[in-house]
């Protein structure tokens, strides 16, 4: 951990909500890890909303601390990636044990402080990509909404066949 992340206390939080979603367990025997995004995301759906959102509080103060808008867009692509793959059945459940998406974000923010330098201000993309935040939200739930409707209708399907 370099010293911005030991010296600011925000961030530090920051990298103890990405180990507790991404890494925080260990299957005994092995070095394989683990978190809560893995495990909640396991709940068909919900889990999948709720690990979004939770990303999206990271997000919010990886922004807040100054990520340039190159650094947002990689995180945000990294939690596209990880909502979309999640809400397919089964794989999706694999992958969100695997992806850690939240590490992910928090190391590319590790790295872009290493330089040591001063990083601006970044509050004027704030809106901007909450906004676009939101479009996604409502985009993955019309997704899941979809294919909930499509499951139903092949099980409807089949009742029928019956």
């Amino acid at each position: 951990m370099n010293n911005s992340f030991q010296q600011d206390p925000e961030l530090a939080r920051l990298d103890a909500l990405a180990k507790l979603m991404d890494n925080q367990f260990r299957v005994p025997g092995t070095n394989w890890r683990f978190g809560l995004d893995g495990i909640v995301g396991l709940i068909p759906y919900v889990g999948d909303m709720a690990g979004f959102v939770v990303s999206g509080f990271l997000m919010r103060t990886m922004v807040k601390k100054g990520a340039s808008p190159l650094l947002m867009l990689r995180m945000m692509f990294n939690y596209i990636v990880d909502a979309v793959v999640g809400i397919v059945p089964f794989v999706g459940d694999l992958f969100d044990f695997g992806f850690k998406a939240n590490r992910r974000n928090v190391n590319l923010l590790k790295a872009y402080y290493g330089d040591g330098k001063v990083k601006p201000n970044a509050t004027r993309s704030v809106a901007f990509l909450g906004l676009l935040f939101f479009a996604l939200f409502i985009v993955l739930i019309w997704l899941v909404w979809k294919l909930a409707a499509l499951v139903l209708g092949w099980a409807w399907a089949a009742m029928q066949g019956m």
